[in-house]
């Protein structure tokens, strides 16, 4: 199955969105954990978010998965059949 690259653009989106909600915690020192704080601000406020690098390492972490699963796709491993397969749900054959 040969994708389109908008096909291909919207897989890398949402795994780009998905990979950033996983990365967004690592690092982060509260307000109330530094022990410092602006008045007026919540507690819970990160002192340096360090966006710039998040975003830099969400990039190379999407880019790399979706290579794996590009060349996983391309050598045969990922298609509706094998994983229908693994999930054990039945589907009438198209092929025949």
């Amino acid at each position: 199955m040969a994708y389109t690259i908008s096909t291909m653009f919207a897989i890398y989106f949402v795994m780009w969105w998905v990979v950033l909600f996983l990365t967004l915690p690592f690092g982060v020192r509260s307000q109330h954990e530094d022990g410092e704080g602006a008045p007026g601000t919540d507690p819970g406020a990160p002192v340096m978010p360090r966006m710039a690098r998040k975003l830099l390492w969400t990039t190379i972490i999407s880019a790399t998965l979706f290579a794996a699963a590009l060349a996983a796709q391309k050598a045969g491993y990922l298609n509706v059949d094998r994983l229908t397969d693994l999930m054990g749900v039945p589907i009438p054959s198209r092929y025949n």
